[in-house]
């Protein structure tokens, strides 16, 4: 737990807050296996919604010392819908404490955009940034055209790029080398395979499989991870990341991460390591239900205060009904957390008996 929440037990909000963090951190436990020194690397990705609008009020004290909390159990955490304004992520670093780093994109310009940015938090005790940060462009496409006399010239012909653009960062785990890309894949149409979704997925799934390969890569274990706005692991969108040698681990294929647990695989994450680093059947990756602990539903009326007037009354002064308040209720929790939950993966980093199998002509065990 952070040591930097500074919570004023005076009044009524900091009371709930130290109540709530108790329960937190024990669902928390039961949820998440626990952080080691150099065995495992325990990542995630959340997409925190709008972190930070004014859409519904900013966030307050208390939903952001939650997500510090949230993101405290892991070792890095990939962050999609980091606004332009970055005051609220400051605010949640500096909860976690100053041995926690942050490296986040520019903002994406233009309507499609969406004023984002991407981040990579992390635990510097634990992980080591190797200087390698950089926003993807996809290279142009080579074409070998005639020129009317018979001869055949090759042109560069530039491509649509990603709506958002997604973020790729280097670290180091013990004996883990790994590069993280997270995206924040274009939404399009309410249908499970958008052409122009599909067409994103897949441009950056076979970039990033053959980076991955290329001699001068930084490292060649590549974690693909993020908001990919999938349906369902059936839908050509999931196969794309597939289908370009990635691995998603089975027991994140069957899990769900939008808040209301109906079936949608907004996002993922992709392994493609030269060792077996992404979790096996038997090992542990998830979905953190926290709407069971936070906001719940029964919380409503305790909250009526923190959302004012427009819990109460439309925008044009009409008074809400109960239906009414309720469904703002539900909307205004996911500006306070998010519309995502965070789904994790615990992968094994320690590799130093094999490294001395090897060394000494051994099989390995």
């Amino acid at each position: 737990m952070p040591f930097f929440y500074r919570i004023d037990s005076t009044t009524v909000a900091g009371q709930r807050t130290a109540a709530r963090l108790l329960e937190l951190s024990a669902h928390l436990d039961a949820q998440l296996p626990r952080r080691t020194i150099s065995e495992t690397l325990l990542l995630a990705t959340w997409n925190i919604r709008e972190l930070d609008s004014n859409k519904y009020g900013h966030r307050t004290a208390e939903s952001l010392t939650y997500i510090a909390e949230i993101l405290s159990r892991f070792d890095v955490i990939a962050v999609q819908e980091v606004r332009s304004d970055l005051a609220a992520l400051m605010k949640v670093l500096d909860r976690l404490g100053a041995w926690w780093k942050c490296v986040f994109s520019d903002v994406t310009e233009g309507s499609r955009g969406n004023q984002e940015r991407m981040a990579f938090i992390y635990d510097s005790r634990k992980l080591v940034f190797s200087g390698l940060a950089g926003e993807i462009v996809l290279p142009p496409l080579s074409v070998t055209v005639a020129d009317g006399k018979g001869e055949r010239t090759r042109i560069y012909q530039p491509v649509q790029q990603l709506a958002r653009t997604p973020h790729m960062v280097g670290f180091q785990a013990g004996w883990f080398k790994f590069s993280l890309c997270t995206v924040h894949i274009v939404y399009g149409d309410s249908a499970p395979d958008t052409p122009e979704r599909v067409a994103e997925i897949r441009a950056l799934a076979r970039f990033l499989a053959d980076r991955s390969e290329g001699d001068d890569v930084w490292s060649r274990n590549m974690i693909l991870l993020g908001d990919f706005n999938i349906f369902s692991p059936q839908n050509q969108t999931f196969r794309e990341i597939i289908d370009a040698g990635f691995t998603v681990p089975k027991p994140l294929q069957s899990l769900p991460s939008n808040i209301s647990r109906t079936g949608r695989h907004y996002d993922q994450i992709a392994f493609k390591c030269t060792r077996e680093m992404a979790p096996t059947e038997d090992e542990r990756c998830g979905v953190l239900d926290l709407y069971s602990v936070l906001y719940r539903d029964e919380d409503e009326a305790t909250y009526a205060p923190e959302m004012g007037q427009a819990y109460l009354k439309s925008s044009r002064g009409e008074l809400r009904d109960e239906a009414q308040r309720r469904r703002y209720y539900h909307a205004w929790r996911t500006f306070q957390l998010s519309d995502h939950l965070p789904m994790w993966a615990e992968v094994q980093i320690d590799f130093g008996e094999e490294y001395l199998r090897r060394r000494a002509g051994l099989s390995p065990v």
